[in-house]
């Protein structure tokens, strides 16, 4: 049998089923984001947890210029290491048959016949290699996709100078290029690079490496300290053109994934936590007037034997019922998202199987968080209420104390109808009411401002990269330094316009005890292709001397403009350099550092070389140029910019606009149950009052504009703030998103400010019309009896 204050419960919550709908929406939503991020998180994280594992993907890694295989025995000897492995490593460009331009890859040695100890390969198709085949080759899945190829299918590469061709035998997938990208480039471009597998022998013979290696894997013991480890290996391989040995925190493809998990992180805890703390403002506020407006029934009820504790628990019911209805609409939205999103995930990153796993922790911490939040707004609204004596809780609330407003002290009612001054009176007698009402509003509006936000910045982000900096059409890297006639060479090939030259030279930069391995990139003074910018997004002109760096790598450095760099060169000589910082920029993406190039060239002791080259060019003689291009044998890697910018744009679209997309559709629920919850409590409130003024003569209309002429002042003061809080939540992503690879620049555009104001007033007046048919069937005997 229903008791008593089960059947209140039951008619309270028939009679503000709108509003509960609006709040379970809200509620929703923060749920169903939360599982879809930290779903698809624990999901990557558990998959490349178990697939570094099973394929034994390897703890440190080095590069050297070349080095006898005796060497190896050394280096298993140094305290820490448990297995070394040792490869040949090449660049090699690649001749496509459905490819207008020259693609590029890298090509890495297998032992002969079976698998390596280390990064060991997961074959999804085809076979293994055999002992001693020679002009068999195993390709990386992304690349084979992204060509249509087959098994069967011949792969041209010019290797070492020479042509060849070899016959694809397998597919697979390695635990070191799970996300695969070539030199110099910041975004994934399957079709133009590609990475492939050869037998030891094969590789070493083709590329004059038989008896040596130059690049090494090794996996430590549990213990070991890899600090040490690497100090020793760098000492150990130094004589041998050897590089800084760098651990699995800096090996590229695990960068850029730790970098995305971080940002998916980011994103998961700022949302949800926007979206449940509006949640829990909705139910204070609704629980709070409901309280209000049902003291006389508190009163009775003390009266006739319930207890604080019943009366607080009944309350909390009905918080439990909204906390549960949003709860299920939540999880089961979040986990259909969370598949779709774990699917695109898949196309991004290669892993063997990645498939989204339900969490039951997510799910718990999810519900529990908001439960806790609507408690803790439910708790708030009853507690002075429940504490009332019988008696004071069913006298009628005695009326506040009124006086003349600020605005008629001021004289400006006199410009005032009857009507609006009695709407102003209003707002200005119950204050702390209309500002909470515009602070629901404000958060609905700044959610709609933070969610447009990353579109905005992303748009920025490559214009300012693509049109700005890089403005060059096609960018070439050579496999070593070459001396500067090679510009002449490639100058001179029909369809180059314009060259300028580059030189990126590896270093390892020092200042006081901070450091961090990167590449000084040398240009021009006053280049025109590849640009160094200021801060206002003109160029800035590279000093005859002296080292500019981005705004992040002097912040990982501790430097500032002045200071003197310890420059360890990482290649040929080995020199030490002491450099003083020139400047200072602010950029985007990745760690960049500049110098003159003729500079760098003079303090290496060396001639004139470049490393790469900047081209402008004609595309009617694209296909000529490119042409040309595959025939030069020691181009390593191109990168069209047109290209990069597409793929950057693809990948935006499949990858964080999506997510973007899905706060947007929930920030629009948000809105809508934010303004409809404030005009329909608003009503309840008022509604005797307006019965009332009905019964003493005032129109439809006018009562019509008593009640949303408050909320229209509301709404349009809502606005201003909501921009101001859609700021900070913007400032706070940008900053939790920071990270060595991307910064996220603010910058939104008018048009947002626009978009967000326009849903904010179209879920004003979609409100107001609901509220406004509730109002014109208000039944104005049973609005001014009193209590039932």
């Amino acid at each position: 049998m229903i008791g008593a204050l089960n059947q209140k419960l039951i008619r309270d919550i028939w009679k503000i089923k709108g509003q509960m709908t609006a709040i379970i929406l809200v509620m929703a939503a923060g749920i169903a984001v939360y599982v879809i991020m930290f779903g698809v998180l624990d999901s990557l994280r558990l998959t490349q947890q178990t697939y570094y594992e099973r394929y034994r993907f390897a703890d440190v890694f080095a590069s050297l210029k070349r080095a006898p295989e005796a060497v190896k025995q050394r280096i298993q000897e140094i305290p820490g290491v448990s297995v070394s492995q040792s490869r040949v490593r090449f660049g090699v460009t690649l001749q496509m048959p459905d490819m207008l331009e020259p693609a590029t890859g890298m090509v890495l040695s297998l032992p002969d016949g079976k698998q390596p100890l280390l990064n060991r390969l997961y074959l999804r198709t085809g076979r293994m290699l055999y002992a001693n085949e020679e002009d068999a080759i195993l390709v990386d899945e992304s690349f084979f996709i992204a060509h249509r190829l087959a098994l069967g299918d011949k792969v041209t590469m010019v290797v070492y100078g020479h042509r060849r061709s070899f016959n694809i035998v397998g597919v697979v997938l390695s635990p070191e290029y799970v996300y695969s990208i070539a030199p110099g480039a910041l975004m994934p471009d399957n079709k133009r690079f590609g990475i492939f597998w050869m037998g030891r022998r094969a590789l070493a013979a083709a590329v004059n490496m038989k008896g040596a290696f130059n690049d090494l894997s090794l996996s430590l013991e549990r213990n070991a300290n890899t600090e040490r480890v690497k100090e020793q290996l760098d000492l150990l391989l130094k004589p041998y053109g050897g590089l800084l040995a760098f651990d699995r925190r800096e090996q590229i493809s695990n960068f850029f994934l730790e970098n995305e998990l971080k940002q998916l992180e980011a994103m998961g805890l700022m949302a949800p936590v926007i979206f449940l703390s509006v949640a829990a403002f909705l139910i204070y506020v609704v629980m709070s007037r409901q309280v209000t407006t049902q003291r006389e029934q508190i009163g009775m009820l003390k009266a006739v034997g319930y207890s604080d504790r019943e009366i607080i628990f009944h309350y909390l019911k009905m918080v439990l019922v909204i906390t549960g209805c949003g709860a299920v609409i939540g999880l089961a939205l979040g986990a259909w998202m969370g598949v779709g999103m774990t699917k695109m995930y898949a196309e991004f990153f290669r892993f063997p199987i990645l498939k989204y796993s339900f969490s039951f922790q997510v799910m718990i911490f999810a519900v529990l968080l908001c439960t806790l939040a609507a408690i803790a707004g439910t708790l708030m609204a009853i507690r002075s209420a429940a504490r009332l004596p019988p008696a004071e809780a069913m006298r009628v609330q005695s009326p506040a104390e009124f006086k003349q407003t600020l605005f008629e002290r001021l004289g400006l009612h006199r410009h005032l109808s009857f009507l609006s001054r009695i709407v102003f009176r209003q707002l200005e007698r119950r204050p702390w009411r209309a500002l909470f009402s515009a602070l629901g509003m404000a958060m609905a509006m700044a959610i709609l401002v933070f969610s447009f936000f990353m579109e905005d910045s992303m748009s920025y982000l490559m214009d300012v990269q693509y049109e700005l900096i890089q403005r060059e059409d096609v960018n070439l890297s050579f496999v070593e330094a070459v001396p500067y006639r090679a510009l002449e060479e490639i100058k001179v090939i029909p369809g180059v316009l314009r060259i300028e030259p580059l030189r990126s030279l590896a270093v390892n930069l020092k200042f006081k005890h901070y450091q961090k391995r990167t590449a000084i990139i040398g240009l021009t003074a006053k280049p025109e292709l590849f640009r160094v910018i200021r801060e206002d997004l003109q160029r800035f002109e590279l000093p005859p001397a002296g080292l500019v760096m981005n705004e992040k790598l002097a912040q990982i450095l501790q430097v500032k403009k002045g200071d003197m760099v310890t420059v360890e060169v990482l290649e040929e000589k080995r020199q030490t350099l002491h450099i003083p910082v020139s400047g200072i920029i602010k950029e985007f993406i990745g760690l960049g550092v500049y110098m003159e190039i003729s500079r760098l060239n003079s303090l290496l002791d060396s001639q004139e070389k470049i490393t790469g080259a900047s081209l402008m060019t004609d595309n009617n003689n694209s296909m000529l140029l490119y042409q040309k291009i595959k025939e030069i044998p020691k181009v390593v890697g191109l990168n069209i910019t047109s290209v990069l910018r597409r793929i950057f744009e693809e990948l935006m679209a499949e990858n964080l606009l999506k997510m973007v997309s899905t706060n947007m559709l929930f920030a629009c629920f948000i809105s809508f149950g934010v303004i409809y919850n404030t005009a329909r409590i608003t009503l309840s409130e008022r509604g005797r009052e307006l019965a009332s003024l009905r019964v003493l003569g005032l129109t439809r209309r006018e009562v019509a504009y008593l009640l949303f002429g408050e909320l229209g002042v509301i709404t349009l003061f809502s606005l201003p703030l909501g921009i101001w809080i859609g700021q900070g939540l913007v400032q706070g992503m940008v900053s939790s998103m920071d990270s060595e690879l991307f910064r996220i620049p603010v910058y939104l555009e008018k048009s947002t400010y626009g978009y967000a104001v326009a849903i904010v007033l179209v879920s004003t007046l979609v409100s107001f019309y609901l509220v406004w048919y509730q109002l014109d069937r208000l039944d104005l005997v049973s609005a001014q009896k009193g209590v039932e």
